[in-house]
């Protein structure tokens, strides 16, 4: 799994976001890279080396620090990739990302009945 960790030398160029159409600005407010939209949670699976669909969001990562992280599919040839949640992000939709395990288990709950 690949994480959005800049080099050096990174250029961060506007976008449009591949799901909502947004137009985005390369750099986020805190001046780190901007790879996904703050709207809709969606990036786009980088152009070079990288497939160039849409990478969806599925699930929440927290560091023992408490940083959030988002964790994305791509929609093409479903590479995971982790990228930092900005602080202009969507608020409500990474609270839904971060709790749909618990909302939509991979298991019956009534299992936990007979505990």
């Amino acid at each position: 799994m690949r994480t959005d960790v800049p080099s050096d030398n990174a250029v961060h160029d506007d976008f449009a976001c591949p799901h909502c159409g947004l137009t985005l600005r390369g750099a986020a407010p805190d001046g780190g890279p901007r790879t996904h939209c703050p709207s809709c949670l969606h990036a786009r699976h980088g152009a070079a080396r990288d497939c160039g669909r849409r990478m969806a969001p599925i699930s929440i990562a927290v560091s023992r620090d408490g940083a959030w992280t988002l964790i994305h599919r791509c929609t093409g040839c479903r590479e995971l990739t982790a990228s930092r949640v900005r602080d202009d992000d969507n608020q409500l939709l990474l609270m839904r990302t971060a709790v749909r395990p618990l909302a939509q288990p991979p298991f019956p709950l009534d299992a936990f009945g007979d505990l």
